[in-house]
Order: structure tokens, then C-alpha cells, then sequence
């Protein structure tokens, strides 16, 4: 899949409208905790302001709900932009109120404008032609540099595209580089490749473990989707998570994966707790026999060690979504092994977004990893072998 190429725009001294994603995580007082999506974003700003652009970025944070909520106010993050850039940073007092709009029209080449949470307009989660022409009408070229939001159909991301011709639109570079290496891993991924799939549901992951049966060697299930699969096999899993309703679908990936000759590992054992909380009386235990009222929060050492014998000789890892509740420490040990074991291994890694990069960066071993994607939902819709409908419209077109 090729993408129209910010590189290709005769981009010099115009005014650029970049969508990027600054939806980062921020501690209790407000402080920004990981900065690694705006970081991401800067070769692309970058490259607009070394060619003399006036650059408006443009981003949501959080989920306001199309209402102003302070707490999602993007002054942080334009504070943070100012001393990563080390120039001066405008943010507007609104998204296409006035104080934007004014601001937008007088800004000059170099300058920077940074627009409040896009999500405090009521139509931008649900792609308002209205407020998408309004965008649109601030700039001379639009392009996309938020991958982790390329998977909505909302207006700054899809409904944006449709007032920009080919030559005045374009995904910028980390939109490019994520597209590029997930194109490349489901295509021609090295083998042996294994996928490691974890989290809490099967519901959410349910059609990229169809997407990927075909594409890997092995597949490693983990996180609380993996009861699902061991209550379809009729084990005891006890008050563990389960959905009942993907039964079948549980037992389809599984007759799947032994007709294609993918090996299809499951938990053998599990930390079990007699409550969801950080002070609950925990045990391990066989993954078939997990007592009544007690539930499994995590992979055991039998299922760890199983898990690195399995990974000892593969050349691909694709990893998404943690092993246990590791934000909880009584549970997070199975997670935790597993990431240094990846981490430590000299296979292509590859870290799909949301949980599984917090988790590898809560303990220090993201420089380790080849690649972490900065999307969740949209890596998951990517391996599902859809077409984000933020990226559709930037799809260089063949004759």
C-alpha cells in the first residue's frame, strides 16, 4: 500500500494543517507522563518548518465529549511542543471559534499554532462536513500524522481529506513508517513468527486472530481472553473472565490454527486470586482447575517458561496486549518476564500499541524493542487486514 508522500508537496511557505495524535497519558497533577506520541511527531513538524511553512497542529486528548473540560485542555502539551522545538508555540482558545480562526489567518512561515482539543467540538467524533470544511479552510495542505487515531472516521481525520486534492494532502512520516512496517510484517514477515495476543477480551481481538492464523507460525494467548478459550476446552476457570458468547468463535481459531498447522499455545497454569484487588490471597494453579470463586489474573511460571521455550526460536514477534492485570504488581510478573524475554531476544519486535507499550516502558526495556507502534485500536484494525479510513484517502491510486 502506498501512500502520498509528504516529501512529493511543493509544501515551501504555505500554511500546513497537521493532524497529529497527542492523546498522552498525564499523572495526577496534570503533568505529561510519556511524551513519546509528540516526539513521534516531530520529524514530520520538522520537515514542515524547514521549509518555511506556517504549521497548525491539531489534536484531540482524552474524551470530552464535545464539551470544554479543562482537564483536556492541550495546554500541556503545547508547553511541551514549545521545549522540544525550542520556539514559541500559540495555542488557540478554541478549535474553529473565533480566537482559532484569527489566529490561523495571521500566521506566518515558522510559526506555530496549535489548535485546543479537537474533541470539544460535538462534530468531530462524528465527522461534521461542517466542521471538516472549517478545518480545511485554515490551511493550503492537510496531512495526517496520527496513526493512532486513523482507524475513526472523524472529521480532523477522514472528513478533512475530501477538501484537499492529491497534490495538497499526505501522510507524514510516522504515519508512513507505521503503515510501511505493519504492510511489510503481515506480507513478508521473517519466520518463524509468532504472535503473542493478550488483554482481557477475545471480542476485541477476535478478527485479527482470524487475520493472523494464516500469516504466523505460533500463536501465544494470554491475559484474561485466554479463559475463554481454556472454558471451551471444559476446564475449571473457577470466576475468572470469560465470554460466554465467543465460545464458538474460541473453538473456531483453534480448529483454524490445527488445520493451517499454526501451534496455538494456551496458559497451562495462572496466578489465581480470591478477589480483583492489589491486597487479594493469591496461589498458582493449574489452568483447568481454578477453585470456585477464585480468578485467574496472570500467566504462571509453568506458562512463562512454556512461553519462552516457544519464542526461543522465532525471527518475528508481534506482541498485543499484556499477559495479566499488570498494573497491579501481584500480577504483573507474567507480563514482565515476558517483555524482558522479547526484549532480550534477537528476533524482529514488534509491540502493538496501547497496553503492551505502556507495559514495556513502565519497565525500561522500549529501547529494546524494534518497534512500538503508537496506535492500540488501529494497529488491531491494521492486523485485521482493514484500510483505516484515516489512511484510505491518501492511498496513491494505480493507473
Amino acid at each position: 500500500m502506498e501512500l502520498l508522500n509528504i516529501k512529493n508537496l511543493d509544501l515551501a511557505g504555505k500554511k500546513v494543517f497537521i493532524r497529529c495524535d497527542f492523546n498522552v497519558p498525564m499523572d495526577e497533577f496534570g503533568n505529561i507522563s510519556d511524551d513519546r506520541r509528540i516526539r513521534s511527531a516531530l520529524s514530520t513538524i520538522n520537515h514542515c518548518l524547514d521549509h518555511g511553512c506556517a504549521v497548525i497542529l491539531a489534536s484531540h486528548l482524552g474524551r470530552p465529549d464535545g464539551q470544554v473540560v479543562a482537564k483536556y485542555s492541550l495546554l500541556p502539551v503545547a508547553r511541551r511542543i514549545h521545549h522540544l522545538l525550542k520556539r514559541e508555540v500559540v495555542l488557540a482558545k478554541d478549535v474553529v471559534g473565533e480566537d482559532a480562526m484569527q489566529k490561523a489567518s495571521a500566521l506566518k512561515g515558522g510559526e506555530v499554532l496549535i489548535l485546543e482539543n479537537l474533541r470539544y467540538e460535538e462534530g468531530e467524533t462524528k465527522n461534521s462536513k461542517e466542521l471538516s470544511q472549517k478545518l480545511a479552510a485554515m490551511a493550503d495542505f492537510y496531512i495526517n500524522d496520527a496513526f493512532g487515531v486513523s482507524h475513526r472516521a472523524h472529521s480532523s481525520v477522514e472528513g478533512i481529506t475530501h477538501f484537499f486534492d492529491n497534490n495538497h494532502k499526505a501522510a507524514g512520516f510516522l504515519l508512513q513508517k507505521e503503515i510501511e512496517f505493519f504492510s511489510k510484517l503481515i506480507e513478508k514477515p521473517v519466520r518463524p513468527f509468532a504472535a503473542i495476543v493478550g488483554g482481557s477480551k477475545v471480542s476485541g481481538k477476535l478478527e485479527a486472530l482470524i487475520n493472523l492464523l494464516p500469516r504466523v507460525d505460533k500463536i501465544l494467548i494470554g491475559g484474561g481472553m485466554a479463559f475463554t478459550f481454556l472454558k471451551q476446552l471444559g476446564y475449571d476457570i473457577g470466576s475468572s473472565l470469560v465470554e460466554d458468547e465467543l465460545l464458538g468463535d474460541a473453538q473456531h481459531i483453534m480448529n483454524e490454527a490445527r488445520r493451517l498447522g499454526v501451534k496455538l499455545y494456551l496458559p497451562v497454569d495462572v496466578v489465581a486470586a480470591d478477589k480483583f484487588a492489589e491486597d487479594a490471597a493469591i496461589k498458582i494453579i493449574a489452568a483447568q482447575e481454578i477453585p470456585n470463586g477464585w480468578m485467574g489474573l496472570d500467566i504462571g511460571p509453568a506458562t512463562v517458561r512454556l512461553y519462552k521455550e516457544v519464542l526461543s526460536d522465532v525471527q518475528t514477534v508481534l506482541w498485543n496486549g499484556p499477559m495479566g492485570v499488570y498494573e497491579m504488581d501481584k500480577f504483573a510478573r507474567g507480563s514482565n518476564e515476558i517483555a524482558r524475554y522479547v526484549a532480550d531476544s534477537y528476533a524482529t519486535t514488534i509491540v502493538g500499541g496501547g497496553d503492551t507499550a505502556d507495559l514495556v516502558q513502565r519497565i525500561g526495556v522500549d529501547d529494546e524493542m524494534t518497534f512500538i507502534s503508537t496506535g492500540g485500536g488501529a494497529t488491531l484494525e491494521l492486523l485485521e487486514g482493514k484500510i483505516l479510513p484515516g489512511v484510505a484517502s491518501l492511498v496513491v491510486q494505480e493507473d
